[in-house]
């Protein structure tokens, strides 16, 4: 079942979707997507890494990472929040720098929904593109699979710390 985007109508030719059940609860998930420390654990599907992380959580606040390849190359990505409700939707995008500034080159804007379920959280997350190439390139990247993945290794992070 997709749960209506905080975004507006899914358009199956610009957007794309991955919900996922997982046994953490919606609070560490926050925590885990709201601290530097936590989201550089995860981020990223290894053997990449996240070399760099800045995030001030506030509409119009900073969201920036810097992603590392396993060959030491390394990719920044900048942007900021656009509507964030503790607990239950983080709304950024990298079509506006900190501040609302506009972005030379826009990706995607994205938004994570947090739905606290029996056992754990309902994980939503969707990307938005401008245009057919931009969702084609961003899941020809392995949108469904790395996002899959990371999701993975933030349960894992977030696991590991309860301990």
């Amino acid at each position: 079942m997709t749960y209506p985007s905080p975004l507006g109508p899914i358009d199956q030719a610009l957007d794309l979707v991955l919900e996922r059940e997982i046994s953490v609860p919606v609070e560490l998930v926050w925590h885990a997507w709201t601290t530097p420390e936590s989201l550089k654990h995860w981020f990223c599907p290894a053997p990449w890494s996240v070399s760099a992380c800045e995030i001030d959580v506030r509409p119009g606040g900073i969201f920036s990472t810097t992603m590392r390849s396993p060959e030491g190359e390394e990719f920044p990505n900048v942007g900021c929040y656009l509507d964030v409700v503790p607990n239950e939707r983080l709304v950024f995008t990298d079509a506006l720098l900190p501040g609302f500034r506009p972005a030379l080159k826009p990706f995607f804007t994205a938004a994570l929904i947090l739905q606290p379920t029996a056992t754990g959280t309902r994980y939503t997350a969707y990307a938005i593109h401008a245009d057919e190439q931009g969702r084609k390139t961003h899941e020809d990247m392995g949108f469904h699979d790395g996002w899959g993945t990371v999701v993975d290794q933030m349960v894992a992070h977030i696991q590991a710390t309860m301990n």
